[in-house]
């Protein structure tokens, strides 16, 4: 219960420092399929992609919004407790992995094989293991930026 108190106080936090500018007039709540952004499509992920996701886990920081890339590395069964997620784990250095828990009521599904290239933004929560990313959706409420990720040339958030 304490740790479900800390995080509302972060996110209210982040909510209270990183509002959205932009009007709330027709909102549409259901998961959507973004097209990528020129030049985005296609790119091998660089560990200067990832500066900031290896200081965060080298300092064992948490809750803070980074963008990367990397391989997936492993497809792990979806988490269909409460909040349905599509889990799988993805390699950012030759040290470090990341859990992926993908929120799949809130976004699509990413058509993931192992082997493939992914961009990301999401929220990173250190762990020993190397770090989970959670929040590559769209905020439903509008008041963060919310995250993503982009794969073989769409945008899943």
């Amino acid at each position: 219960m304490k740790k479900h108190i800390f995080l509302l106080i972060i996110l209210s936090l982040l909510f209270a420092c990183k509002q959205n500018t932009a009007g709330i007039e027709g909102v549409n709540n259901s998961p959507k399929l973004v097209q990528p952004q020129a030049g985005l499509q296609n790119t091998t992920p660089a560990q200067s992609d990832n500066v900031a996701i290896i200081q965060a886990f080298q300092s064992k920081k948490s809750d803070i919004f980074v963008e990367g890339a990397g391989i997936v590395k492993k497809i792990l069964p979806d988490d269909n407790k409460g909040s349905r997620h599509q889990k799988f784990l993805v390699t950012i250095s030759a040290e470090q992995t990341l859990l992926f828990a993908h929120n799949i009521d809130l976004a699509p599904v990413v058509p993931l094989a192992v082997g493939d290239t992914v961009q990301f933004r999401g929220e990173y929560v250190y762990n020993p293991k190397g770090g989970v990313m959670h929040w590559t959706h769209r905020d439903p409420k509008q008041t963060i930026e919310g995250g993503w990720i982009k794969h073989n040339g769409q945008t899943y958030n």
